[in-house]
């Protein structure tokens, strides 16, 4: 099965794989406290995906640079969104009006998507795992792996 993988950047980084029934298969959130680890993990990360098809990457700068090269290296393609479009694309404008608020509906939302995929449960969810299960869900629209939405947006 094709996979897509949605990395919310940062040295904490937010990660997400998603089939391509568009259902998410794991989600996790990883402190690299250094851009030497990041590198040598966007090689290990990627490398261990053997069906992944598409890397959706939030955010610019050195960290989107370490990422980027690697999937060109294994000639994997790349999206790259900011915070501002895929939010426009899953949020309504009124949870939107401020970074609390678009943060706790990414949140909410982001647990609607694990139920229903059917993913374990989280007992705590770190904001950067929610984000990269939400960059996950505008990769898998932007690339036709899902027509719409599958649930209702909460």
């Amino acid at each position: 099965m094709a996979t897509l993988l949605a990395v919310d950047l940062g040295l904490r980084t937010g990660f997400a794989l998603h089939g391509d029934d568009g259902r998410l298969r794991w989600y996790r959130s990883q402190n690299f406290c250094a851009l030497p680890r990041l590198r040598r993990a966007a090689y290990s990360i990627l490398h261990d995906l053997p069906d992944l098809q598409w890397l959706v990457l939030e955010g610019g700068g050195t960290l989107a640079d370490s990422w980027q090269k690697e999937a060109e290296r294994q000639a994997i393609p790349v999206l790259q969104t900011s915070a501002e479009v895929w939010r426009q694309v899953l949020l309504y404008p009124r949870q939107q009006r401020s970074g609390v608020a678009a943060k706790q509906h990414a949140d909410r939302l982001a647990r609607a998507m694990i139920e229903w995929s059917g993913a374990p449960r989280p007992t705590s969810l770190r904001h950067d795992a929610a984000e990269a299960i939400l960059i996950g869900l505008w990769g898998v629209l932007q690339v036709g792996w899902l027509p719409t939405v599958p649930f209702v947006r909460v």
